[in-house]
């Protein structure tokens, strides 16, 4: 009988141990979310050291009379229903997909959805592990999966960056037009697809500038 019990404790006590490792399991797999906050005239740093951006959620505003408050009079940290609306896309099309991001936290990149307050950029993230495929303008990109099928996370037609594709055309790192629904549509569910990066393709987002394709994507199972 003694043996019976410490035999069910013992098992009850790997049965716990398994549970709380298919728990960290499933929180190491998906991520853990980073958070950043920025007081107003700074920029937020964001980086992954494995894997690419993935932006979760942001705003740039006062939702608390706390944060950033130091030596900030009581006028300007009272209002505490401040949002802007075009956070999440901002931080997305500046973010999403790259290895890190810089974001100053001014009025002129959010607008000011509240004259009068001093505010702040408060951003979630997540580094996602997915794969990345960059071409460059006038060449044809091939995206390929060894092992299941495409699924597109991000895909950008412009320039966000000096260091890509450089060419002598690569005069701005602001051109962005999002092609994530249009690559989604062409590769998702398949082996390979094959695509030319061109202003006859994807349209000129930023004329005279010279351009690349950049998308995140992973293979999953069929």
């Amino acid at each position: 009988m003694f043996q019976s019990t410490m035999l069910v404790q013992k098992l009850s006590g790997v049965t716990l141990l398994l549970l709380l490792c298919q728990h960290a399991c499933f929180l190491s797999a998906t991520g853990i979310a980073k958070k950043s906050v920025t007081c107003e005239g700074g920029s937020a740093s964001l980086s992954c050291r494995s894997g690419f951006i993935h932006i979760l959620g942001a705003n740039y505003g006062r939702t608390n009379g706390k944060t950033c408050s130091a030596g900030r009079p009581p006028g300007q940290l009272s209002n505490v229903h401040c949002s802007s609306k075009t956070s999440l896309q901002m931080m997305a099309t500046q973010c999403n997909g790259r290895k890190s991001c810089s974001v100053h936290a001014v009025n002129s990149v959010f607008n000011d959805p509240c004259v009068g307050t001093y505010k702040y950029l408060q951003v979630s993230y997540e580094c996602r592990l997915v794969k990345q495929h960059v071409t460059c303008e006038s060449f044809r990109g091939d995206i390929t999966c060894e092992k299941g099928v495409i699924s597109v996370h991000h895909a950008n037609y412009g320039r966000r960056d000096l260091a890509t594709c450089p060419h002598k055309l690569a005069t701005t790192t602001h051109c962005y037009s999002s092609q994530t629904a249009r690559m989604r549509s062409r590769c998702n569910g398949k082996k390979s697809c094959h695509v030319l990066a061109s202003n006859s393709v994807f349209s000129d987002p930023c004329v005279g500038v010279y351009k690349y394709l950049e998308v995140a994507y992973s293979c999953k199972k069929a």
